[in-house]
């Protein structure tokens, strides 16, 4: 039985199985982005973080916007080298 939010922002979850995997119900305050996500252990705690983007094309559509003006870059010429 789920309980409500503690100050902590804990809460108890559900676990059940799938075959041979143990699932945890994740409630939707705590829904993760993306498809992927990165489990570990540290101690009795199991930390879950959403997982990088995998190509350079999704890392970049997850940042945000630049602000700022950027400067004026010079025009250089460059000199041609013989190979």
């Amino acid at each position: 039985m789920l309980e409500r939010m503690s100050d902590s922002g804990a809460r108890q979850v559900k676990l059940f199985s799938i075959g041979a995997n143990q699932v945890v119900r994740i409630p939707r305050e705590f829904t993760l982005p993306g498809e992927d996500a990165i489990m570990r252990k540290e101690g009795n705690r199991l930390i879950i973080e959403p997982a990088l983007p995998r190509s350079l094309l999704a890392l970049l559509a997850t940042l945000e916007p630049i602000d700022e003006d950027l400067p004026i870059i010079e025009d250089l010429r460059i000199d041609e080298i013989d190979l």
